[in-house]
C-alpha cells in the first residue's frame, strides 16, 4: 500500500486550509464508495486524504423553502426517504433509489455522488495487477496522451453523445442526471471562497483534456446541492434500464419533469444517463413536447430528437434506439401522474 496522511478537520474552513497545506496528491474523502475502490485498484493513489465526515451540519436536509437544500454529506438513502421528494420529486428520489445496492447508498453521500468517476473498463485497469507495473490499456483520463483504448475496441458500454477524439467514457450517475433536469445548483467551499455552480455547467466535456471531469478548482468541495421547487416536479419519473435490475449502472436513463395544461404540455425538461460524457440536457426533445399534447408518438418523436446528433461506436448503436424508447417511456410515465 502506498503510504498517505490523514486528517479530519471539524469544520469546512479548516477542511480547505488543511487541503491546501496537504498540497498537490491531497483528495476529500466521505463515503468512500468511488475513492477506496480507485485505490485499490491504483487509478488514484491520494498522498494526503481529508475525511470531511466530521464537519457538523454537512449533512443538513431542508425542504421547507423554495428552494430544496441537501447538505454535501446527507446519506444518498436519507435523501431518498425524504417525504417531500417522495410526493413532489419523484424524479429525484427514484434517481436515488435506483442508485447502487442498500448498503451503497447508506454510505455514498449526495454530494460524493457528483464526484463518481465513469465506470469504463480501460479507465478502471489502473496499474494492472496488485504488484504494479505498466496499465495494461491506454486511457487519457488516467493518463493524460496516453489514448484511449475504448475507441475501436470493446465499447458496448461507451457513450454515443458528447465524445471526442480523446474520450468516449460515459459519465455513471443517475442522481446528476435528475438534478440536471431539475435546474440544480452545486454551492463549493474553496480557498477563494465560496460558490455556486449551476449543475449545467458543473461537468466539462472531455474534449482534448479528458482528465478534468468537472470546474472544481483545486481544493474546492462540495457543502450543498439546491433546487428550485417547481411545479413540474410532481409530474416526474427517472427511468433507467440496466442490463440487471438488482443493481448495475445505465445503459439508458431518463429524467423527465412536465408541466401540463389539461393534455398539452406547457414546460418540458428532460436529461438523459448512460448515453453521454456528461449528464445530457436535451434541448431539442423539450422543444419536440412544449405545446404539444401528449402522446406515444409524440414522446418517440422526442426521443429521436435527443439521439439527432449521437454518434456510435462499433457495438453500441443499440444506445440510440433504447435510449430513444427510455426518454418516451419516461415521458408517458411522467404524463401519467398527478400533479
Amino acid at each position: 500500500m502506498q503510504p498517505f496522511t490523514y486528517a479530519r478537520p471539524a469544520t469546512a474552513d479548516e477542511a480547505v486550509a488543511a487541503f491546501a497545506s496537504a498540497g498537490e496528491g491531497a483528495r476529500y474523502i466521505a463515503g468512500g464508495t468511488t475513492l477506496y475502490d480507485l485505490m485499490k485498484l491504483r487509478v488514484e493513489a491520494p498522498r494526503h486524504l481529508i475525511d470531511v465526515t466530521a464537519i457538523a451540519g454537512l449533512d443538513a436536509v431542508d425542504t421547507s423553502g423554495d428552494v430544496l437544500r441537501f447538505g454535501a454529506l446527507a446519506p444518498m438513502s436519507t435523501v431518498a426517504r425524504d417525504p417531500v421528494l417522495e410526493c413532489d420529486y419523484p424524479v429525484l428520489a427514484e434517481a436515488l433509489w435506483k442508485a447502487a445496492s442498500q448498503q451503497l447508498r447508506n454510505m455514498a453521500t449526495v454530494g460524493g455522488n457528483l464526484l463518481q468517476r465513469t465506470r469504463c473498463m480501460y479507465f478502471r485497469h489502473g496499474a494492472g495487477s496488485v504488484s504494479g507495473g505498466v496499465a495494461p490499456y491506454p486511457c487519457n483520463k488516467r493518463e493524460p496522451g496516453s489514448g484511449c483504448a475504448a475507441i475501436g475496441g470493446l465499447d458496448r458500454g461507451q457513450a454515443v453523445l458528447g465524445t471526442s477524439a480523446a474520450c468516449t467514457a460515459v459519465s455513471p450517475g443517475d442522481w446528476p442526471v435528475a438534478l440536471t433536469a431539475m435546474d440544480a445548483a452545486v454551492e463549493v467551499r474553496g480557498p477563494g471562497g465560496d460558490r455556486t455552480i449551476r449543475i449545467a455547467d458543473f461537468y466539462r466535456l472531455p474534449g482534448d483534456t479528458p482528465e478534468r471531469e468537472n470546474v472544481l478548482e483545486p481544493g474546492e468541495m462540495i457543502v450543498a446541492i439546491l433546487v428550485p421547487k417547481t411545479p413540474a416536479g410532481r409530474r416526474s419519473t427517472y427511468h433507467k434500464i440496466r442490463d440487471r435490475e438488482s443493481y448495475a449502472f445505465a445503459l439508458a436513463s431518463a429524467a423527465v419533469a412536465l408541466e401540463m395544461s389539461g393534455e398539452r404540455i406547457t414546460d418540458a425538461r428532460i436529461a438523459l444517463g448512460g448515453v453521454a460524457t456528461v449528464p445530457w440536457r436535451s434541448a431539442d426533445a423539450e422543444a419536440v413536447l412544449t405545446g404539444a399534447v401528449v402522446t406515444r408518438e409524440r414522446a418517440m418523436d422526442a426521443g429521436r430528437a435527443a439521439f439527432a446528433d449521437a454518434r456510435p461506436g462499433r457495438h453500441n448503436a443499440f444506445k440510440i434506439e433504447l435510449g430513444a424508447r427510455t426518454v418516451a417511456d419516461a415521458i408517458m410515465i411522467a404524463a401519467e401522474r398527478n400533479a
